[in-house]
């Protein structure tokens, strides 16, 4: 009974602290963190230990796997150079330096434990550092990296501990250092390959939504407890298969089985990643009175927690500098002097480096100690960092992620798949085809697109694009149609099974127009190439930025016929002003197709985008 009370109540402070953080724009993890450290304090109040089993089995698959899912495995590789450099250099360097620190100032250490110290301080946790990165408009690419720096480094940490902690017990020589990396590291790349394979070739034959989502909840652990079982990294096998997966997720899944794992996934992972910084505040009341109950005075028990976390965060500042300087050096192309300096304080720790101290042996000199320094180190990068990087990413003035940029780029990525839906079209249907059902399958091919395009324009409150009014009216039936079912079904007339289908349909609907807002502005920054920029088209480069409207007021066509037009587009060789393709009349593409003028740009307030109809590129 105690322990379901227990996770009732880690759900219920999880959910209102999430709420709250929210309502006030405070970052999540560093609000429950607190609040765990306030709780702890609480006699009989959620007196949970951790052990290494909960977190490193219990709770570390399922965050790893949800990550990875959501990681682009082009991403990954376009940025793996800096990737490897903080997950696998930077946790060897720091786990080297804060050794040879911890070794120098906790009392009575031996170099054996001060190693496994900073193996168990070297890795970041990602999410804190994203959940900021996110808030302030941080640049996608840094975002990135941290993500994706976040799934290795916790196998190198685990790699260097379980070396540090076999040397406390006997001895260890390098050759069995490498070998144990080159072990856990291979064994965790080939179990994650097979499992990958495996899964995949499963989901193939799966078209059960409710089974797949099974399929997927069991994967993380399919990876890690045979990558474990072989002496590899159950880490890094979890990896490898969530980013192979996710990345074959398109042709391996059912658009619904699709849609109930990303969503199932999303409650999963904001549960467990609020509910480890809530245990985090919990264990400080414990770990305190471990060392109370020691023989060690204040000076000695404050003085190496402050000397461990100032090394822990210099330690990454000096490494990310010295790293782009050396590159810098040798002529690679690397990052300025303001990304080095957010990426260095982006080094928030986490739930890996609270439970792998728990790994320690109970015979380790001062292992009461090392552990209230792991803590100081994950609550103090927190706060410390955590409440000064949106300042720091501000002072800098990084360009954060361009909305009206995201808008473009996502109508002509939606706009060349329309275009290639219709190609489609045209090769398999057959001139017996009913020219009704063409007709309204070309309509819907460019729906999106339109609706896209209709999102660069001018807002509502100037004039209602015709995706908005279809939403508005939809919705009002919609909830019409919902209240009449309900009627029906407190009559008791119609079976139970059959007004929840009839229901579930409304549901659907009406899911699915929520998401039209929230598309238009969304676009993976992986869909870009280098084809797509505007340099790349001649048209674009030798058109003229303005030209003179001949028809300032209006689409020159709807204004002669007195129809109504949404969106204005001037062409940037003749100043003729056509209407959108949203518009009924489409005079802005007829005027091309009849006149062949190349580039048109946007003459609405607030934009200056151009696109070339010849080679359909934004610019």
């Amino acid at each position: 009974m105690n322990v379901a009370l227990d996770i009732l109540a880690l759900v219920a402070v999880v959910g209102f602290g999430a709420a709250v953080a929210r309502r006030f724009g405070w970052p999540e993890p560093l609000l429950l963190v607190v609040v765990g450290i306030g709780l702890s304090f609480v006699p009989h109040v959620l007196e949970i230990t951790l052990t290494p089993d909960i977190v490193l089995i219990g709770l570390l698959p399922p965050l790893l796997y949800a990550a990875a899912l959501q990681t682009s495995l082009v991403d990954f590789r376009a940025n793996r150079r800096p990737i490897l450099l903080l997950s696998v250099g930077l946790v060897a360097f720091a786990t080297l330096a804060v050794g040879l620190v911890a070794w120098w100032v906790v009392p009575a250490a031996t170099l054996s434990a001060g190693f496994a110290l900073g193996a168990v301080v070297a890795p970041p946790d990602a999410v804190a550092a994203t959940t900021v990165a996110r808030k302030v408009g941080m640049p996608r690419r840094i975002v990135s990296i941290l993500e994706s720096e976040s799934l290795v480094n916790d196998a190198t940490a685990l790699v260097a501990l379980n070396t540090a902690v076999a040397a406390i017990t006997a001895s260890v020589t390098p050759l069995e250092v490498g070998w144990d990396f080159v072990r856990s590291a291979g064994g965790g790349i080939l179990v994650g390959l097979a499992a990958a394979f495996v899964l995949a070739k499963i989901r193939r034959r799966i078209d059960d939504t409710v089974l797949d989502t099974t399929l997927s909840f069991a994967a993380p652990y399919l990876a890690f407890l045979p990558a474990e079982e072989i002496g590899g990294s159950g880490v890094l096998a979890v990896v490898v298969t969530g980013l192979l997966l996710g990345h074959k997720a398109q042709v391996l899944q059912t658009a619904s089985s699709r849609i109930a794992e990303n969503g199932n996934w999303r409650t999963v992972q904001f549960l467990l990643e609020n509910v480890v910084f809530l245990l985090i505040g919990l264990q400080v009341r414990r770990l305190l009175q471990t060392v109370i109950d020691s023989d060690l005075t204040w000076t000695q028990v404050v003085v190496p927690c402050a000397v461990v976390l100032v090394t822990t965060m210099v330690v990454r500042i000096v490494w990310v500098f010295g790293a782009a300087g050396l590159l810098r050096l040798l002529g690679t192309r690397t990052w300025d002097w303001r990304t080095s300096t957010v990426v260095s304080w982006a080094g928030m720790r986490g739930v890996v480096t609270l439970a792998a101290v728990f790994v320690l042996p109970l015979k380790t000199p001062q292992r009461g100690l090392i552990a209230l320094c792991a803590f100081v180190v994950v609550a103090g990068t927190l706060l410390i960092q955590g409440l000064t990087l949106p300042t720091l990413v501000r002072r800098l003035r990084l360009p954060a992620p361009d909305a009206a940029e995201d808008a473009l780029q996502s109508a002509q990525l939606v706009n060349a798949a329309a275009n290639a839906g219709l190609a489609a079209l045209e090769e398999v249907a057959s001139d017996d085809e009913s020219p009704e059902v063409m007709k309204d399958l070309r309509e819907r091919a460019m729906t999106r697109s339109n609706r896209i395009w209709e999102q660069l324009g001018r807002s509502q409150s100037e004039v209602e694009p015709p995706s908005a009014v279809y939403r508005r009216l939809r919705l009002q039936m919609l909830s019409a149609e919902r209240g009449s079912i309900l009627e029906a079904r407190d009559s008791g007339v119609y079976d139970d099974e059959v007004v929840r289908q009839s229901l579930q349909a409304i549901d659907l609907e009406e899911s699915l127009l929520d998401r039209i807002d929230d598309a238009a502005g969304r676009v993976d920054d992986e869909l870009v190439t280098a084809r797509q920029r505007a340099g790349d088209c001649e048209h674009l480069r030798d058109a003229p930025k303005v030209m003179r409207a001949n028809t300032p007021d209006g689409c020159e066509e709807c204004l002669r016929d007195g129809t109504r037009w949404v969106h204005l587009r001037l062409c940037l060789e003749c100043g003729h002003v056509g209407c959108c393709d949203s518009s009924p009349g489409r005079h802005s593409v007829k005027h091309y197709e009849q006149d062949h003028h190349p580039v048109m740009r946007s003459i609405e307030p607030g934009e200056a985008w151009r696109w070339c109809f010849v080679d359909e590129l934004l610019g």
